[in-house]
């Protein structure tokens, strides 16, 4: 009988070790993971006193030991975003405390429990949202009122100059800023077409729909008149979303700009961004502020609009391997540490300050 019982017992021996040895794999993933995404600073939850609400928010604050830091206040996008953005600001929180500034987000109105609706909100009512929180944290003993300053992304481009008039900041880092909103529209809508290779004919239907979209906007139409003008088919379109639009279509950041002069800005660009036009971007930043010598202007080839690497973003699956096992290389070659490298200059005086 014990021929027979040999084999079990080496059988069993193996799976034994082949379990061991998929478990050690699985827990050093695990390590891998956890290790990638614990960042060098401390994040504190916060709440933020603003029109009768609270602001869900999140400080980041450096370990270097002192009892002070500037601030990096962000200022999000489009969309419904939480105070890390899914965790992708983390990277660049990190690059700012490693110049010794600490990070400040709270999720947007309606977004992860937050009271509230963002699509409520007007590109004004953001920037007096963020200017009580400058002011929340001008009143903090561990914050230097002298040294916050502004991030924002995108539609942030249309609230950052609005926030400078209200309140003063030392400085502006704008990432992929947007113009003006209905420029910015027609731009994304031709380039997704151009990169989507599609027809004249669809180009010419696409376009169509939307210079009736720009009718109905001009003359305050109400979002069942848009159903019924887009003859039933909304496209995707929310009554929510149609106020909203409604509300802000005729920004435009160009006077607005203005509130920054003298103000160092760092105006950060991509190479492939198929939702602002950089060029007509650069061209009014340089127009409005280059006068005062305080901006600087940063280019990134091959980064798309919201700054990660193309070869990433164009792949679900890297965009998630990547977040799990390298966050940081998410972001195009260069960006974090541009970020880390203006922040740093501003303590050492390399900027005009207002």
């Amino acid at each position: 009988m014990r021929p027979k019982i040999r084999p079990r017992r080496r059988g069993l021996r193996i799976a034994v070790w082949s379990l061991v040895t998929v478990l050690a794999v699985a827990a050093g993933l695990v390590g891998v993971v956890l290790w990638q995404n614990s960042y060098d600073m401390d994040e504190r939850r916060v709440s933020i006193r603003h029109g009768g609400h609270t602001l869900n928010g999140v400080l980041a604050v450096p370990r270097d030991g002192r009892e002070r830091h500037g601030l990096v206040v962000y200022v999000h996008g489009d969309g419904p975003v939480d105070a890390t953005h899914d965790d992708g600001y983390k990277p660049m929180w990190e690059a700012n405390a490693k110049a010794g500034y600490a990070s400040l987000s709270w999720d947007k109105p309606g977004v992860a429990g937050a009271p509230g609706d963002w699509l409520d909100q007007s590109m004004d009512d953001r920037a007096d949202e963020a200017a009580a929180a400058i002011a929340w944290a001008r009143a903090r003993p561990d914050i230097d009122g002298d040294r916050i300053g502004l991030w924002g992304a995108s539609q942030a481009g249309w609230v950052l100059p609005k926030i400078a008039a209200k309140t003063p900041v030392s400085f502006v880092i704008a990432v992929s800023p947007a113009i003006n909103w209905l420029r910015q529209g027609r731009y994304n809508l031709l380039a997704e077409l151009r990169a989507a290779d599609a027809s004249a004919a669809r180009t010419r239907a696409e376009v169509a729909r939307s210079d009736i979209t720009r009718r109905l906007l001009e003359r305050h139409a109400t979002f069942e008149e848009y159903v019924k003008a887009m003859g039933g088919d909304a496209g995707g379109m929310t009554a929510a979303r149609w106020g909203f639009i409604s509300k802000n279509h005729t920004a435009d950041a160009t006077r607005d700009l203005r509130a920054l002069r003298g103000v160092p800005v760092l105006l950060t660009l991509a190479g492939h961004d198929v939702n602002v036009d950089t060029a007509d971007t650069e061209r009014v930043y340089r127009k409005v502020l280059d006068t005062g010598g305080a901006l600087t202007v940063e280019r990134y080839p091959d980064a798309t609009h919201s700054l990660l690497k193309r070869s990433i973003e164009r792949s679900d699956l890297k965009i998630t391997l990547t977040a799990l096992f390298s966050p940081r290389s998410l972001f195009a070659d260069g960006f974090l540490d541009g970020q880390r490298r203006f922040l740093t200059e501003l303590g050492r005086g390399g900027h005009a300050t207002p």
